[in-house]
């Protein structure tokens, strides 16, 4: 069970990458007082939860409904985690997302923060793919749900936090963390191809 939770838990932690969009949250509500951040935080992340949930319940369906095999969907996810990153370890995600900002709508809350900084096509791709290991097992699914909610809880905390003083975290240590979660991201989106790969076999 905890070996279950943990293994989720980091993967999510990887893809919805709290660190790194925290920065992009504090530039976002820049202009905002202090109860309107923490009412963009709020609403942000729990759009976000929403959303990464409902495709949690949906993703078997989805699968079965468009004939497409677990295997071949770890592959495509594993594909896609490893092209995220790399783009991570060359610090183009945080580029591509501090992009967002300049396409931002009047309700950040939404959109750029909860779509697609939060629950982007990687954090939706991890949800279906680990949804799908678990099959019709409840227990575990509940374990997977707890750790992916876990996850949004930081997320919302440190956006807390930065609400209340925006000089708690350094983008040089945010750096650092991208570039080692990065290596750890890369070894999970092969071994997620390698299962693919032996499940279709």
């Amino acid at each position: 069970m905890y070996e279950i939770y943990l293994h989720s838990f980091v993967l999510y932690f990887v893809v919805i990458d709290p660190f790194g969009t925290t920065p992009i949250f504090m530039s976002l509500t820049q202009h905002q007082n202090t109860k309107e951040k923490l009412k963009s935080a709020f609403e942000g992340v729990l759009t976000a939860t929403i959303i990464l949930i409902f495709f949690s319940l949906v993703g078997n369906f989805l699968l079965a409904y468009l004939n497409i095999s677990l295997g071949a969907f770890k592959i495509a996810g594993g594909i896609i985690l490893f092209i995220i990153s790399m783009e991570m370890l060359f610090d183009k995600r945080q580029e591509r997302k501090e992009k967002n900002i300049e396409n931002a709508s009047n309700n950040i809350a939404i959109f750029p923060l909860a779509i697609p900084l939060l629950s982007g096509p990687a954090a939706i791709t991890s949800v279906i793919v680990i949804v799908g290991q678990f099959g019709d097992n409840f227990t575990y699914q509940l374990i997977g749900t707890a750790s992916l909610i876990s996850v949004m809880l930081i997320t919302f905390i440190l956006f807390y936090v930065v609400s209340k003083s925006q000089q708690f975290i350094n983008k040089k240590v945010i750096n650092v963390f991208s570039i080692v979660i990065s290596i750890v991201f890369a070894g999970l989106s092969i071994q997620y191809i390698i299962d693919g790969v032996l499940s279709l076999i």
